[in-house]
């Protein structure tokens, strides 16, 4: 055995040597490569025509706006209406020196019936960050248990499972709480009150943004409700905007039950009326974002009947229609073709069934050009109906994202405040545990299954 080679073990059999066999993998790389530049080449053959669409569109936009309102329950693909001519390309001005930006994003502890207690927790990270003001930032978090029955249970009568009413609650749980920063920063304190010679660009590490020219501002397509637009409360210092992560369009709502839509909406749009009423645009940002709704438009000119029926004429079909000649392509990777740096696209209405339910806080979108990507960013209609604040708004998401070299700076500082890592499991459950002896409880201890997972005799 002194010529033959084992494999090295280290901790728990783990090889020190690669498991993964990198010569048969080698010849499958040449495939993925070739097959890659085929899809390329297509892809610019999509952005072409789609842009031939384009064209076509804009020159007739009102007939093909009017095709969408009269045949939406027939489509087989959900098209949002452009409120802006098609061929808008906005340059933003610089953000002003002095501003503030509030975010927050969630994470979670999923409950488990192997620990020690079945509970979750629900952990909101929060950020203010102040600009040319010299104050101090705000970066926390917000922890909730929730264990009690009627809580854990509450979305059994509805058909939807713990886990799946656990992500719903910190959605929730982040709108309340932006919201919640929003009155803070308007009542001049909440924790976030000006230090006397305290810089607040200690996360601010970007350079000036280059001046742009002036933007124009898009109009609430005319078959929208009036936005009613009551004064702020108070009059802000400075510009401020609060973000949000992922999209505002919650399409997981389709498929609940009204009682069970109502827990996680009401509160929802109560929150957002609140940045409302305090003279504070909410806007998400959606990074490397897959949607066509604005693509899916260009397929009502497209269609090669005298209606756009899908029902009739293709048998419901999508991407495999007459009309879909360009799919799959998405609207950032063309909007990236149209776009230059610190420009924005027109903006649309998304025609989501879900947002008959959002009253007058339907959700608009436009497409931002960042520098490293195209983005899409979503706001409610009573943000877009605000000329300056819509202008504003998009002004500062572009120097959040410059700010962040690439990103949004305070939703990647949210995102770190929320994140529970695995080493903050093990203390949460170890706090409980200690807890539950403290009260008294006996035969405290984990599943077989868990205590086996995490001692391996291998």
């Amino acid at each position: 055995m002194s010529g033959s080679k084992s494999p090295k073990l280290g901790k728990k059999g783990d090889r020190q040597d690669s498991m993964l066999d990198l010569a048969r993998l080698a010849q499958q790389m040449q495939g993925i490569s070739q097959h890659l530049a085929q899809e390329a080449e297509a892809a610019q053959g999509r952005v072409r025509l789609a842009r031939r669409w384009l064209t076509t569109a804009a020159q007739n936009q009102e007939t093909w706006v009017a095709h969408q309102r009269d045949f939406a329950d027939h489509l087989a693909f959900t098209a949002a209406l452009p409120v802006e001519p098609l061929t808008t390309r906005v340059s933003l001005d610089a953000a002003p020196a002095a501003h503030t930006v509030l975010a927050t994003d969630g994470s979670q502890i999923s409950p488990s019936h192997h620990e020690i207690a079945y509970c979750y927790l629900i952990n909101v990270g929060r950020v203010v960050l102040h600009y040319g003001q010299g104050r101090f930032p705000l970066l926390d978090s917000l922890p909730e248990v929730i264990y009690r029955p009627e809580d854990l249970y509450q979305s059994r009568p509805w058909g939807i499972g713990t886990e799946e009413w656990m992500g719903h609650r910190r959605t929730v749980a982040e709108a309340v709480a932006l919201a919640e920063l929003g009155a803070m920063l308007a009542e001049g304190d909440g924790g976030i009150s000006p230090q006397p010679g305290t810089p607040s660009e200690e996360l601010d590490t970007s350079s000036e943004m280059p001046t742009l020219s002036m933007t124009a501002s898009p109009e609430i397509s005319k078959n929208s409700a009036p936005v009613d637009l009551p004064s702020p409360v108070t009059d802000l210092p400075s510009p401020v905007l609060a973000m949000a992560d992922g999209s505002l369009i919650y399409w997981f709502l389709d498929g609940l039950p009204a009682e069970a839509r109502d827990h996680i909406l009401t509160p929802i749009l109560a929150a957002w009326d609140r940045l409302r009423r305090l003279g504070i645009p909410i806007v998400s940002y959606l990074s490397a974002t897959r949607s066509s709704e604005g693509l899916n438009f260009l397929r009502l000119p497209a269609c090669p009947f005298p209606q756009p029926h899908c029902g009739q004429h293709c048998n419901g079909q999508s991407e495999k229609a007459p009309c879909g000649g360009f799919m799959p392509l998405r609207d950032a990777v063309f909007w990236a073709t149209e776009l230059e740096p610190g420009q924005r696209s027109p903006f649309w209405r998304s025609s989501a069934s879900i947002l008959e339910l959002y009253g007058d806080q339907r959700i608009y979108f436009c497409y931002l050009h960042v520098g490293v990507e195209v983005a899409r960013v979503e706001m409610p209609e009573w943000v877009v109906a605000d000329a300056a604040q819509c202008d504003m708004a998009l002004r500062l998401v572009l120097a959040q994202v410059q700010k962040g070299y690439g990103y949004p700076v305070a939703l990647a500082e949210a995102h770190n405040q929320a994140v529970v890592r695995g080493g903050d499991r093990q203390r949460f459950f170890a706090l409980l545990e200690r807890e539950m002896v403290r009260a008294g409880l006996k035969n405290i201890g984990i599943s077989a299954k868990e205590a086996r997972k995490r001692g391996s005799i291998a």
